[in-house]
């Protein structure tokens, strides 16, 4: 069975202001809670480790310091 453009993640290369879709794909998942955010969607990413995030909220606790 083939997979349809919207049935798989986006290979996104995440820049400080914005980001380049390097594959096609309608969604990426999010690095702390696994969630699917849709690239029309995406508002929060970290630049330094490359990651997605769903929400403000998932952002700030991935990116505080430790």
């Amino acid at each position: 069975m083939l997979m349809s453009k919207s049935d798989r993640p986006a290979k996104v290369h995440y820049m400080a202001n914005g980001f380049r879709v390097l594959a096609a794909g309608d969604h990426v998942v999010c690095g702390r809670s696994g969630a699917r955010i849709p690239i029309e969607e995406l508002r929060y990413w970290s630049v330094a480790t490359q990651e997605p995030y769903a929400s403000a909220q998932l952002a700030s606790e991935a990116l505080a310091p430790r």
